[in-house]
């Protein structure tokens, strides 16, 4: 299915969902947009912080490659959980992730309506990557599989068995190749 514009949807979801109170004089709070392309492991997120969402201080970003394919409804349910987090933060000012207030309003916007549903987490198609590293401790021989090298990984069971819980240079990681 083509990309939507999302501002549209953007304001019915405000309307229908949020009383109005995620806009101001027909401006949302959030500037909301259509990721690069790149985003291709989360289907949204909503971020706040200074030089955030074109000066207004916070955004919503949905993920082109994920979304792109599935029907309408992926969409607006992913832009409103995006949109609820928004609510949380700037309209009731408090700082949660998927709280008490994030659950309160997706069941009620669930019970509202039955053009799609909101979930805490979304069971879209992620295309999977190979896997490209293992992780070999040198104290114990547990092999973790990784993605990509870190420098300094440590294993979290030695450092915990053998140094009270604390990063032990004896137990940083030695990766292998996977591939």
């Amino acid at each position: 299915m083509p990309l939507l514009p999302l501002l549209p949807i953007f304001h019915r979801l405000n309307r229908e969902h949020f009383d109005g109170t995620l806009a101001v004089n027909g401006q949302p709070l959030s500037c909301v947009r259509w990721s690069d392309g790149r985003m291709s492991r989360t289907a949204g997120f909503y971020r706040r912080g200074p030089g955030i969402g074109a000066s207004r201080g916070s955004e919503i970003v949905l993920s082109r490659p994920l979304l792109e394919p599935l029907p309408q409804e992926a969409t607006e349910s992913t832009l409103c959980h995006e949109m609820i987090h928004a609510w949380v933060d700037l309209v009731l000012r408090t700082r949660e992730s998927h709280g008490p207030r994030f659950r309160a309003r997706m069941e009620a916007i669930n019970a509202a309506q039955d053009r799609f549903q909101v979930s805490v987490r979304h069971r879209y198609p992620v295309p999977v990557r190979p896997l490209r590293w293992w992780a070999v401790c040198p104290s114990c021989g547990s092999r973790y599989p990784y993605r990509r090298r870190i420098s300094n990984a440590a294993c979290r069971k030695c450092c915990d068995q053998h140094h009270a819980g604390r990063w032990h240079r004896s137990c940083v990681l030695q990766f292998e190749s996977a591939v």
